[in-house]
């Protein structure tokens, strides 16, 4: 596969209105931090970011959103600054990307409904593949959906395959044992989702500039940061720094 090129999401991820963090996707274990979403949003663009990542939580959970109004607003809030914004969580119909592409959104993350390929496929030719993340949230290389509170047989580079072959490019991939841990990214289940045809961005265990630019080495499409930016282990201005001396050459 040709690159796209690195992209890196800064992660808001949105629980009762508020901008948190998960620890492994329990939504026992929660991190609340300061600030709407959109002033969160507006920060992270100032610092440079380009691409912003934002989960609905309670969407993902229940699939009912409560947090569309702080969603639109951070939409708005990046496209002041030129900045695009993909949404996921609690995304399973046809309607549900319709309105949030409407609303301005470059990308949606279809998770749950990632199982059904056949409904994915109707959806890539509708709305344009490109415009479609598969979400491939797992453990031990399986699949977990509904807000990672259920766990399937399926194999996510199976599923990968699939579809690859419907017209999806992009997957969001997902360790949800090292979500929030700071552990380190799984490159090895995202280069896996890569190698079966998706280009893939790594989520999940990243706790440092190092840890990004592994990622990137490893030539995967961009990786998601979101605890270690919100609790200020990364520093957005820092990162793209790092990451032009990267492409220059000039770090080893």
């Amino acid at each position: 596969m040709s690159g796209l090129g690195f992209t890196v999401y800064p992660a808001i991820d949105i629980l009762g209105g508020e901008v948190v963090r998960l620890r492994q996707g329990d939504y026992q274990q929660v991190t609340r931090y300061e600030g709407h979403p959109a002033e969160v949003a507006g920060r992270l663009c100032d610092a440079g970011a380009r691409f912003l990542h934002v989960v609905d939580l309670d969407a993902a959970r229940s699939g009912q959103s409560e947090n569309e109004r702080a969603v639109r607003s951070i939409v708005e809030t990046a496209a002041s600054y030129g900045a695009a914004v993909q949404v996921g969580g609690g995304i399973r119909t046809r309607e549900a990307i319709a309105r949030w592409l409407e609303a301005g959104v470059a990308r949606v993350v279809i998770g749950t409904a990632v199982r059904n390929v056949e409904l994915v496929a109707e959806w890539a030719q509708e709305f344009g593949g490109h415009r479609l993340v598969a979400g491939l949230d797992g453990r031990k290389g399986r699949l977990a959906v509904s807000g990672w509170l259920e766990e399937t047989e399926w194999s996510i580079f199976d599923l990968a395959r699939e579809l690859a072959k419907v017209g999806l490019v992009q997957a969001l991939v997902t360790d949800v044992e090292r979500d929030g841990t700071g552990e380190g990214p799984n490159l090895d289940l995202a280069l896996g989702v890569q190698q079966s045809g998706l280009f893939a961005i790594t989520s999940g265990g990243i706790g440092s500039i190092d840890d990004v630019v592994a990622a990137r080495r490893a030539g995967l499409a961009g990786a998601v940061i979101g605890k270690a930016l919100h609790d200020g282990r990364i520093h957005l201005g820092e990162l793209f720094q790092r990451l032009a001396q990267e492409e220059e050459g000039g770090a080893c």
